[in-house]
């Protein structure tokens, strides 16, 4: 296809404005589907893995294409989630324009503004769609004003300030010029048609083809694709190629052409400058390589944002280990993790004594991964997370981020204690339409470990927030989590419901009776400030002797089962995390108590 009918555009914006939703329409309103096609009824189409219905985001970047008038329009739908702006960064080298989502009542968010950044970074072209116009609490001219000092903050030249501006309720597949809407996506069909330039290409067609791998898919037939657009010349099918990786030549043969038609894909013969393909007989080259055909020039790389936390990873030491997981030992996890690298390229990983410190862009990126090896099967060690320090100008360094919170009136004192105590500096404060308060901090990530379940916690699950990565800082005082002691099992065997009654009085229970226990197994949270062993697998003797008060019915409080993300905030440095396919069990690192405290002793 000629290169001057292809649109390539990304879509861009803070978590839960509504990316995918609107891709949803665009999709049903280009006549993708068929009417009667099950995907019309369907909603976050985009949005294929478990976790993302589950979590209700987006975690990987998505491509799909439809038709309009003659144009081909390839969209790649990013995520929104500031651990995921890995995804956002090497998608981005696809695109020639992007539409950014701004929520109607919101406004610009920290997500908004790393997006946006990179995107004027690239030279890319913005059109602004402001979502969500029918809420209630709906400022759109003040929303407006606060997109314009965005673009300001932002701009690298004066071009990037004049940029279209639509209104739209992505839920109903309507939008409009002004915010009287039309009765459908019409206007945003026709700004990226005529807002969006043609892709960019290099013309020295007699240097041969070139492609910027900027993503890769796995299929059970065909093996990897590797996916980016055609920067240069044309690709044909059975050519011979070089893979130019890291001053390193490998050559290839591409097998097939597939280009991207609604959620699937059809196959070429040959695709040409400009479009987004995906190709196999390839498998050798990674995100970040150029597939060439002539000139053996590589292309500039994809720069990506260092990761700010990281994580043991190894594999499963307790004494219930192998009897719910299928892949237990360290090979099978060194072999899965190495895949990961291949596709998550903002993920880095270090061997480290038994497994591996895996680093990452922040709490929900390592979950994300822990839990999807889970559910694959594997048993897995995890230890708490730590903070990358960074040497800059011979100071020790740590991350901080920028954290925007809204809050009702009545839990702004809790909220500000709890920031309070984690030495988090006050930016700003605003009253919204909604009678909500939103703060804007800064905190290092240190602090910001764990809190996201406190506050939700101190809330009843009220409050929003976000953050994202805003540097680094010489460090003036690491920031030291504070807790209660725990229950530890002291011996092996079943919890029963007569020992956990009597635990129960010691504080919070994590495990309900009738499961195993090995010792040193975390069974609770103390009311104390230091650990007490228990015997929590003890059964009440039977005699002759009745009383009327041990004849009563046991009546044992409910017990807290935390999720992955609580277990995690949970941990202490001594303390680490069995993960299996089918339990989350807290444990200490030293299991014996006497050689546990022998270990205290000597610290």
């Amino acid at each position: 296809m000629n290169k001057d009918k292809i649109r390539n555009v990304a879509i861009i914006a803070h978590v839960d404005h509504g990316k995918t939703t609107l891709v949803d329409a665009l999709l049903k309103q280009s006549h993708t589907f068929r009417d009667n096609e099950a995907k019309m009824q369907e909603t976050l189409i985009m949005d294929s893995g478990d976790q993302e219905h589950e979590r209700g985001i987006t975690i990987t970047a998505k491509q799909t294409c439809v038709y309009y008038n003659g144009y081909k329009i390839n969209i790649i739908d990013t995520p929104g989630h500031a651990d995921f702006s890995g995804e956002v960064e090497r998608t981005l080298n696809m695109a020639d324009g992007v539409l950014l989502i701004v929520d109607a009542q919101e406004g610009p968010m920290p997500q908004t503004k790393f997006v946006l950044k990179k995107a004027l970074d690239l030279k890319l072209k913005p059109v602004v769609i402001i979502n969500k116009i029918d809420k209630p609490a709906s400022r759109i001219e003040a929303v407006k004003d606060e997109i314009a000092d965005l673009f300001l903050e932002l701009a690298t030249d004066e071009s990037q300030l004049s940029y279209p501006i639509y209104y739209a309720i992505a839920k109903q597949g309507r939008a409009g010029n002004t915010p009287d809407l039309d009765d459908d996506l019409h206007v945003i069909f026709e700004s990226i048609v005529n807002d969006i330039p043609a892709p960019k290409i290099d013309e020295r067609a007699e240097l041969g083809a070139q492609l910027l791998v900027a993503a890769l898919a796995a299929d059970p037939y065909l093996g990897k694709y590797v996916i980016g657009k055609i920067v240069r010349g044309s690709l044909k099918k059975g050519e011979s190629v070089k893979i130019l990786q890291n001053g390193a030549k490998f050559p290839g043969k591409i097998d097939q052409i597939f280009v991207y038609k609604g959620l699937g894909k059809e196959e070429v013969t040959e695709s040409t400058a400009g479009d987004i393909v995906a190709l196999t007989g390839v498998g050798k080259a990674n995100i970040g390589d150029t597939i060439a055909t002539v000139s053996e020039e590589a292309l500039p790389t994809i720069e990506l944002e260092p990761p700010t936390l990281s994580i043991y990873l190894g594999p499963n030491t307790s004494p219930l280990k192998g009897q719910e997981g299928e892949f237990t030992t360290s090979r099978q996890i060194t072999e899965r993790l190495n895949r990961e690298l291949e596709t998550n390229i903002a993920l880095k990983i270090v061997p480290e004594g038994l497994g591996f410190k895996v680093s990452g862009r922040g709490e929900l990126h390592l979950s994300v991964l822990i839990e999807t090896m889970r559910r694959e099967g594997y048993e897995l060690e995890v230890g708490r997370p730590e903070v990358i320090y960074k040497d800059i100008d011979g100071q020790k360094s740590e991350p901080f981020e920028d954290l925007s919170l809204e809050v009702a009136p009545e839990f702004v004192g809790a909220v500000s204690e709890e920031l309070g105590r984690r030495r988090a500096v006050l930016k700003s404060q605003d009253a919204t339409a909604t009678g909500t308060l939103r703060f804007s901090y800064e905190i290092t990530t240190a602090a910001l470990i764990g809190l996201r379940n406190e506050l939700l916690t101190a809330t009843k699950g009220t409050i929003i927030m976000s953050s994202v990565a805003a540097g680094y800082r010489p460090v003036e005082e690491h920031y030291k989590p504070e807790r209660n002691g725990v229950l530890v099992a002291f011996e092996a065997g079943t919890s029963t419901a007569y020992a956990l009654d009597a635990a129960q009085a010691r504080g919070e229970l994590f495990i309900p009776p009738g499961v195993p226990v090995y010792q040193g197994m975390i069974i609770g949270l103390s009311n104390r400030k230091e650990d007490i062993d228990i015997n929590i697998c003890r059964e009440k003797q039977l005699t002759n002797m009745r009383t009327h008060a041990s004849d009563g019915a046991i009546q044992l409080t409910p017990y807290t089962k935390l999720s992955l993300e609580q277990c995690l905030d949970f941990l202490m440095d001594d303390e680490a995390l069995e993960v299996t396919p089918k339990s989350l069990r807290l444990r200490k690192r030293v299991l014996d108590p006497i050689k546990r405290k022998r270990a205290a002793r000597s610290l």
